[in-house]
């Protein structure tokens, strides 16, 4: 099957593509069905077969075992040991007066009472046999009872055969039954796909697939679920190619190298293991930590200086993360960041735009690929001036809208493309010899409706404010000569436009290099608009699509944070970093925090930084304890003379001591905490899943 085939929009097999007539045998397997798989098959099925039970929000599933939601209370070991031997002590002791008579013989009166007078004699076997029964009963009794006193079973939970055995290594289990097996394909099988079950699993067993082979077919058999094509041409792309079967449309298996552990039945990615802190939730401590799809479709904002690990520890985790799910045929990512900032290798990607670079494959299509010249100045205007909008509706990004619209409308109506840039920054400026060419074309065409706006336009250009002279000053970041290779609207290059989303597309953005900052900022904005745009329009939302924004300063617009909200109706999430909230306009600070689901605040946040975290994660209840300590006064000359001599054993006074418990309202990281008390190389991270479930902020390691 080609690699058209069974990817398409949903990720699935499609009709085309299919081997014409019979399926092709497959090969002989390495070993027969009764051996055991090979070494790498062995390594693949143990990994395929590990539990992954439901979790809370984040937790990394992959042979997850749950805790408790409440921290026990752990007695100390040197009281619980010392405890129960003094129980054991107790308990002997009592035995052996009783044993020895000095306690009277009261508890042998049940004994006495039950059993017949001919069996109490002492040459009676059975009287022998009976005594010693009650006896060891009665034992077993006081065993008991200074056992529970003692807190017996406690210990051999922490110290015996419990212990060792969570401490051993897992052996090996024995596979589970066919129909639970998921190296079976238990459910090809009930449909009735054996054959293609049967070839699956032999190439399982010989080390053959992997787990991206294994999430992208699971991912075209939910397309046959759907009924978007048919079970036999599925079976027969299966039987023919195998753990190939179904393949991205680059045909790559897997990425050129992993830094991150990933577990693609669950679409997660390990980001590092939460910390064994009070400030933690019982259940999380000790525990990975991980993101999916299911918390990204909320969106991401990481905060942290230079240094702190944003794009080691975070983007490019995730990045990778979506990468493979790209190749699965589930999830399009779109990379946006500066030439050289840890992103990967080309080899990583299907797409490399680097813009301002003359050896760059592909152009960036400066309209998002859409042939509505209003949505088109829409996506534009924000991507121009959108920093400059007041964070209300009636700010000046509606007036760039309408100016960019009369001047695309008309053009395209002529020509049937868009501008250039040169062209558009000649339009805005209002140059006589453009606006006369492109009236005098409009004239020709009987083009009346584009006359009025071109009219309109142009009785603008004669007021005072109007925004076609800004429009044309940001234009022009874009209209120099590392640029002239780019933005091209003749159809003569190789332009990407981000309608391409519908696809399990990997692409990455550089852009451009030192001395070109506000053209790049123009540009992040310009991807993130067209992003936007592009994912609420797709036919199908079955793919996640995720756009990677390595640095967003600059970029966040009134328009932007209300798109964030509207990306998780669209499948669709965001990851954003910022050296400090000081790169976003004060207005939209909180409005921000609030569009995002998934917050992360790393090392070496500064205290105002850590204010608006603070007050977006708010308040929790807390039980404090409040111990004072009373001197005791002695009344009596015994009293003052032990008072006295503990005095001199202790060296202070004799006290008593008072714990006052209450319930009070405390923030959950206070912005003294999140500025002073993350250790280097944690975060503190709250997390949010698309079916509404919360995560506290959490203190992450995110090194382990």
């Amino acid at each position: 099957m080609n690699s058209e085939g069974m990817q398409g929009t949903d990720g699935a097999a499609g009709e085309r593509g299919l081997p014409p007539g019979g399926a092709v045998p497959p090969p002989r397997p390495a070993h027969a069905p009764g051996e055991q798989p090979s070494s790498a098959g062995a390594t693949f099925l143990t990994w395929l077969r590990t539990p992954r039970p439901p979790a809370a929000p984040g937790v990394w599933r992959f042979g997850h075992r749950p805790r408790a939601a409440e921290e026990p209370e752990r007695t100390p070991t040197r009281q619980l040991l010392s405890g129960a031997l003094i129980a054991f002590l107790v308990g002997w002791l009592v035995w052996s007066l009783l044993w020895n008579g000095y306690l009277g013989g009261w508890w042998l009166l049940p004994l006495y009472a039950m059993i017949p007078d001919s069996w109490v004699s002492p040459h009676s076997f059975t009287s022998v046999v009976v005594v010693y029964l009650y006896y060891g009963i009665f034992a077993v009794g006081i065993a008991v009872a200074v056992g529970r006193l003692g807190r017996w079973g406690e210990v051999w939970r922490r110290f015996g055969y419990p212990a060792w055995r969570s401490a051993a290594p897992a052996q090996a289990e024995r596979p589970p039954a066919p129909e639970e097996d998921p190296a079976q394909w238990p459910h090809l099988r009930a449909a009735g796909a054996v054959e293609a079950a049967e070839r699956l699993g032999a190439e399982a067993r010989a080390g053959l697939m992997r787990d991206v082979d294994h999430a992208r077919i699971a991912r075209a058999w939910q397309g046959v679920k759907r009924g978007r094509h048919s079970l036999a041409s599925f079976a027969a792309a299966v039987v023919k190619d195998g753990a190939a079967a179904c393949p991205h449309p680059s045909g790559t298996r897997d990425l050129p190298a992993r830094s991150a552990r990933h577990d693609l039945v669950t679409a997660q990615v390990r980001i590092g293991t939460a910390a064994d802190d009070a400030r933690n939730p019982y259940a999380y401590r000790g525990v990975g930590l991980a993101l999916g799809p299911d918390l990204l479709g909320t969106s991401l904002l990481a905060v942290g200086p230079p240094g702190a690990g944003k794009t080691g520890h975070v983007v490019w985790p995730l990045t990778e993360s979506l990468c493979l799910g790209a190749l699965a045929g589930r999830a399009a990512v779109v990379v946006v960041g500066a030439a050289g900032a840890g992103l990967g290798s080309q080899d990583t990607y299907d797409v490399v735009v680097r813009v301002g670079r003359p050896d760059s494959a592909y152009d960036l299509d400066l309209y998002g690929g859409t042939t509505d010249p209003d949505e088109a100045a829409a996506v534009l205007a924000e991507a121009l001036v959108g920093d400059l909008a007041d964070p209300h509706p009636s700010g000046d990004s509606r007036r760039s809208t309408t100016v960019l619209a009369q001047l695309l409308g008309p053009y395209h109506a002529v020509h049937g493309r868009f501008p250039s840039v040169p062209e558009l920054r000649r339009l805005l400026d209002g140059a006589p010899t453009a606006l006369g060419a492109l009236r005098t074309a409009l004239t020709e065409a009987g083009h009346e409706a584009m006359l009025r706006e071109l009219d309109a336009r142009e009785r603008q250009l004669a007021h005072p404010g109007d925004v076609g002279a800004v429009l044309a000053d940001r234009i022009a970041l874009l209209d120099r000569p590392a640029f002239a290779s780019f933005f091209d609207t003749s159809g003569a290059g190789r332009p990407f436009s981000l309608r391409a989303l519908d696809h399990p597309v990997r692409v990455r953005i550089d852009l451009p290099e030192r001395g070109h900052a506000d053209a790049s900022r123009v540009l992040a904005r310009l991807v993130l608009a067209q992003f936007m745009t592009s994912v609420a329009v797709r036919e199908d939302r079955s793919l996640f699509a995720c756009l990677v924004l390595d640095d967003a300063t600059g970029v966040i617009t009134p328009q932007a944070v209300r798109g964030l909200q509207r990306l998780r109706s669209a499948n669709a999430g965001a990851v954003l970093t910022l050296r400090t909230l000081d790169d976003v306009p004060r207005p939209l600070r909180s409005p921000l925090l609030g569009s995002v689901g998934c917050r992360m605040a790393l090392s070496g946040l500064t205290p105002w930084d850590g204010q608006d975290f603070a007050e977006v994660w708010g308040k929790e209840w807390t039980e404090t304890r409040d111990v004072t300590d009373r001197q005791i006064i002695a009344e009596t000359p015994a009293g003052k003379a032990l008072h006295a001599i503990r005095r001199v054993i202790t060296g202070r006074a004799p006290t008593a001591r008072a714990v006052t418990v209450r319930q009070v309202e405390r923030e959950r990281w206070s912005a003294s905490d999140l500025a002073h008390a993350v250790p280097p190389g944690h975060a503190v991270l709250s997390l949010t899943t698309v079916r509404g479930e919360h995560a506290p902020p959490l203190l992450v390691d995110l090194r382990t």
